[in-house]
């Protein structure tokens, strides 16, 4: 069991940037892979970057590479999203989620949605001038 606390979220000019955090507590990172999944509203929910707690390995969806950064923090039990150049279109909840697991690499199926075992509340993302 892994508990998941998001933070970071806010109001922010297009063009800002913000780093969101996700604290694990329960149990060690490097038996999950951790993603962070974002709904627009009237959206569905879509996962955008996913990380491997054991080996640092990560992933993004297509339309935010180059923008979005994430990593971890083991000994801290965190994982954080750094998104850079925001635009409206970045307007949403951003949630991290854990799948337990034994991961050799990453891919688009790494993280998906359905396969995802614990959730935090999320975290409010609004980018207006």
């Amino acid at each position: 069991q892994v508990q998941l606390v998001e933070s970071g979220g806010g109001l922010v000019q297009p063009g800002g940037s913000l780093r969101l955090s996700c604290a694990a507590s329960g149990a060690p990172l490097e038996n999950y892979a951790i993603a962070w999944f974002r709904q627009a509203p009237g959206k569905e929910r879509e996962g955008v970057s996913c990380i491997l707690g054991r080996l640092g390995k990560a992933w993004y969806m297509d339309s935010v590479k180059g923008r979005f950064t994430i990593s971890r923090d083991s000994a801290k039990s965190t994982v954080s999203l750094h998104i850079n150049s925001l635009t409206p279109e970045d307007t949403a909840r951003y949630y991290c989620a854990a799948r337990r697991g034994y991961f050799e690499d990453i891919n688009h199926t790494s993280c998906r949605l359905r396969d995802m075992n614990f959730w935090g509340e999320g975290t409010l993302v609004a980018v207006s001038s």
